[in-house]
Formats: structure tokens, sequence, C-alpha cells
């Protein structure tokens, strides 16, 4: 698990940030990636059938200054990209997307969900899963402990894997292999975005090497969306659950009295952590509370969640 001076690390800190020149973008990143923005207004303005004036004239952004954008040299401000978007009917965060090629398909679909109530957006993906996505008996066959840190999921973890029969993968220690460096390392050099991309990357490489296993995760992996759908798409997750002062007490028995040193507002900030994440933990198949039970009372409710 991620060792912190907190229970859940939110990100690395002002002191670690001079040391990450490896993660900061070149300016050829930085040129690539006005083209592309360029690039996707221009289309977008081709498709609607708009001259530079017209969308000038829409969006109060100067010809002289759309057409620095459409050839890929303007650093343009987010407000006035966002008066771009406005104009072009798109969400902003379609012309700053990283990748290329969106298909039309795709397009509609985002803007189909757009138009959604929020409190329906959760049917609409259970729906999506259920007909595209693999059944609960094929995610069955790897299980995916999520939660908190000292919410069991390395003790538990392995035991389970072990009646099984099965691998058992924690994901940590998977992402310091791809990164070749421990996470201390990771977070200093690469900060949190540099962590996530190391964490699906990781991810995708134990799903393509173990169609069955009992993975453990780190207790942040679920504020990540994509690298969290997947892997609610490809295992039946479980959220190990504990109440915030066991979830303490327990990473304080195991030796680390880090989260309790020089901070005397650790509960809270765990219990804010707690009630942020709640709603995606919440999104496991199942959930097995773990606070004031013996590891055997767990296992025991962690072997009927997953029908073992």
């Amino acid at each position: 698990m991620v060792k912190t001076s907190t229970i859940a690390r939110s990100g690395p800190s002002r002191a670690t940030r001079p040391a990450r020149k490896a993660a900061e973008a070149s300016p050829a990143d930085g040129s690539q990636f006005l083209r592309a923005l360029g690039e996707r207004v221009r289309v977008a303005r081709a498709r609607r059938g708009m001259s530079r004036k017209i969308l000038a004239q829409d969006s109060g952004v100067s010809e002289r200054y759309l057409a620095q954008l459409e050839s890929g040299e303007g650093n343009v401000s987010v407000l006035l990209l966002r008066q771009i978007a406005q104009a072009l009917s798109l969400p902003v965060t379609d012309l700053l997307r990283e990748e290329n090629g969106q298909p039309v398909e795709l397009s509609l679909i985002l803007q189909f969900l757009h138009r959604l109530p929020p409190a329906r957006l959760g049917a609409v993906r259970e729906q999506l899963r259920q007909q595209f996505g693999e059944s609960p008996a094929q995610r069955r066959q790897r299980i995916a402990l999520i939660g908190l840190r000292g919410a069991g999921k390395s003790t538990l973890g392995a035991r389970i894997a072990r009646e099984l029969d099965v691998p058992f993968v924690e994901l940590d220690r998977e992402i310091e292999r791809e990164a070749g460096t421990g996470l201390s390392e990771i977070f200093l050099l690469y900060g949190q975005a540099g962590y996530r991309r190391y964490e699906r990357r990781a991810l995708e490489k134990v799903l393509e090497r173990h169609e069955r296993c009992v993975i453990a995760t780190g207790g942040s992996i679920v504020s990540e969306p994509g690298t969290y759908d997947l892997l609610l798409s490809a295992c039946y997750t479980v959220w190990l659950r504990a109440d915030p002062e066991e979830h303490m007490a327990r990473v304080v028995a195991q030796g680390d009295t880090r989260p309790m040193a020089g901070n005397v507002e650790a509960m809270d900030d765990l219990r804010r952590i707690l009630a942020g994440r709640g709603v995606l933990y919440g999104q496991a198949d199942a959930v097995v509370d773990t606070a004031g039970r013996t590891v055997e009372q767990s296992l025991k409710e962690l072997k009927r969640a997953v029908r073992v």
C-alpha cells in the first residue's frame, strides 16, 4: 500500500515539486498539443459550415486570434477557449481532450448523456455494463478488493487467494515494477498524474496476464474514473469497509505511526476522505464490513460475498 504521512495520499507536497523535472511537459509536447487543439477547432467549425468570421462574431474572439489558434500557434486562454466552445455548441472538454479521432458515434452518445438528468446516469451505466460488459460470472474470475488503507485488503486478499488457488496481486507492487522505482519516488519524480499513469498501465497488464486472480488495489484508485471503470468492468469488486477509527488503529498497529505524527487533524482528514469516496466505493459489487471483526470473521464474510 502507499505509505505516506497520512492514511491516503492526496498528492505530493510542495517540497517535492522542484524535483519533478521529469514530469514537466517538453516544448515539443506543448506544440503538438496546440496543433491538435487548433485542428479540433478547425474541424468543428467546418462541420458546422461556419466561416472563421462567423465564429469570431459568435464567440467574441478575433479572427486573427482564431487563425493563430487553428494554425497551432495560439496559446489560448481557458476563458477564450470556453467562448469558442460555446459558439461551436461543444463542451470545452471536447476541444481539450488529449486523444484525436473521436468517432462521431461517441460524440453523439456523449451529447445524449449530457442531456440526461444526473440521477439517471447510474442506471444508464449499469444497463451498458449488463448488455456489453462481462457478466458477473466472468468477472468473478478476478476479485478486486477496494477500500482505504487499513481495511484488510492485503491480509484478506492473500488468504482468499490461497483458498481459491489463484495468484494474489498487490497493485502497488505492480506499479513499482512498471515504474522501476518505489511509490515514494514515483510521487517525488512524476507527481500524482505520473502515479495514475503507472497505475493504469499496471492494472491493464495484470488483467492481460491473469484470467483468474485476487487484486488488492490502492485506496485512491476509485478517484481515477477511467482506471476505476476498467476495474469495475473486468473484476468482481468488493469494498472492505471499516470505521475511520479502526482504519487509523490498524495502520498504527502495523508499526506506521506517521499518520498521527504532527497531524492533530488526521482523523478529521480521514473522515472527509471516507465521506468523499463513499459513493465511489459503493459502486462495488459487494460490501464487507470489517469493523469490529477478526480476520477469520471478515474472511468468512468475504467468502460469502464472492460465493466461495
